[in-house]
């Protein structure tokens, strides 16, 4: 599987087949709000939007391990930087929203085509590269593709 592919093609377009105010599997967003809240996730990676570590330092290297592996996220795997009522959809539409997801992978890539060997911090998992993050998104976008009944 070509994770960044996915990421960047495949992961975009399933997204348009849903309607915004679907429901997923389990969760309380929305297929808009997933959208928007997988925009977020990967503009950690960007360059644009750092984060501070909030794993405890102990558990980072068990955390990572775990965010590495082939192991999916479990469904209504808690998100602390996440309140428990979905904030309201940020765009108009779900292709406003689909469109701002692109841009943030775009992004993503281009930070990472410029600054090579580059690490930024996911505050879950620690420092991440390229190659790292890469995997951690892919892992995050099918966990989503599941929940919306995509994959």
């Amino acid at each position: 599987m070509d994770k960044l592919n996915f990421l960047k093609n495949e992961f975009p377009l399933l997204a348009t087949k849903l309607q915004a105010d679907a429901k997923g599997s389990w969760g309380v967003l929305n297929a808009q709000q997933m959208v928007e809240h997988m925009s977020d996730s990967i503009s950690f990676a960007t360059g644009k939007n750092n984060q501070k570590l909030i794993s405890p330092v102990e558990k980072v290297d068990v955390f990572k391990a775990f965010a590495m592996s082939d192991k999916e996220f479990k469904p209504n795997t808690p998100n602390s930087l996440m309140s428990e009522t979905p904030a309201p959809a940020k765009h108009n539409t779900m292709q406003a929203s689909i469109d701002e997801l692109n841009t943030t992978i775009s992004d993503f890539i281009h930070y990472f085509e410029n600054n090579k060997g580059a690490t930024l911090i996911n505050p879950f998992f620690g420092e991440l590269n390229f190659e790292e993050w890469t995997h951690l998104l892919y892992k995050h976008a099918v966990h989503h593709c599941k929940q919306f009944g995509l994959l």
